[in-house]
């Protein structure tokens, strides 16, 4: 099994940090990840046992292992296997990093989310 990222394609500010991290990752060669668009396939959220709105207001990404990470975690996830990007997600993994990334991570997903239902974007 591949890793599988769940992402808000609705999202602009989300559909363009996707964008801009799977060209990163492919034009790194890595290729065994499927980019699932819970906007497009809302079901898809049933493999990973989570609800929509959950996955709409943050990023969430299943390793091949099975193991699921969501929000900060999920893009450290990603940043752990993309060249050029590792020392970030080295760094966003230090205890009190880790702790304020979080907090600002869901701080803005927040805020984002509700301006993406004020306009209507789903």
């Amino acid at each position: 099994m591949s890793s599988k990222v769940y992402y808000n394609s609705a999202c602009p500010v989300c559909n363009a940090g996707i964008k801009d991290q799977r060209k990163r990752m492919e034009a790194s060669g890595i290729k065994d990840i499927e980019w699932v668009d819970v906007h497009a396939h809302p079901e898809a959220v049933d493999e990973i046992g989570t609800p929509l709105e959950q996955v709409r207001e943050r990023l969430h990404v299943r390793s091949a292992d099975g193991q699921l990470s969501v929000g900060a975690d999920a893009f450290a996830r990603l940043w752990s296997q993309t060249p050029g990007q590792r020392w970030l997600a080295a760094l966003l993994r230090l205890p009190v990093f880790r702790q304020l990334t979080q907090l600002a991570y869901n701080l803005f997903a927040r805020l984002l989310y509700r301006w993406n239902l004020a306009k209507r974007h789903w």
